[in-house]
């Protein structure tokens, strides 16, 4: 037979669930965003945690437990290909390599987990445009208005 066979191959693209994962800060609170690809409609559960101090805590899952001390400020929201955890009152205590961890009901392939670094310094702000932008009418209204603003500052020259 030949040994040339792309087999390989589409069982690592199926594998490749996790698209992304990015963290930002949305005032005091930390979000991480971790985007897949959906395979399949199946329930996805997922498990986010953060190592540090090479000790593994788990902040919000429905594999297993999420300990107390994240169970009051942690919260995760789920939308079409993302689910995002929000962290509240982000601290540099809270710093360390965040996981995130997703799990198709009845997928024969592995738990997808992708990893990130969290460091308040390094930290950019969320995009909270991000939402308006999608809304091409009014980014249409904003260009269309961009001249206008451009020729009111020269007047009030």
């Amino acid at each position: 037979s030949n040994p040339l066979l792309p087999l390989p191959v589409l069982q690592a693209a199926h594998c490749q669930m996790i698209k992304e994962l990015s963290a930002c800060l949305l005032g005091q609170n930390l979000r991480v965003d971790c985007r897949y690809e959906n395979k399949t409609n199946n329930p996805l559960t997922y498990e986010f945690s953060i190592t540090k101090d090479n000790r593994k805590h788990v902040i919000h899952s429905t594999i297993s437990v999420s300990e107390n001390i994240y169970r009051s400020r942690a919260n995760v929201t789920m939308q079409k290909n993302l689910v995002c955890l929000h962290l509240q009152s982000f601290t540099t205590s809270d710093e360390g390599v965040y996981m995130c961890e997703l799990k198709a009901t009845n997928d024969y392939t592995t738990n997808q987990i992708r990893n990130i670094t969290v460091i308040k310094d390094k930290l950019e702000k969320c995009a909270g445009f991000s939402l308006l932008i999608q809304n091409t009418s009014w980014l249409l209204l904003l260009l269309l208005s961009l001249p206008l603003l451009q020729a009111v500052d020269f007047v009030s020259l």
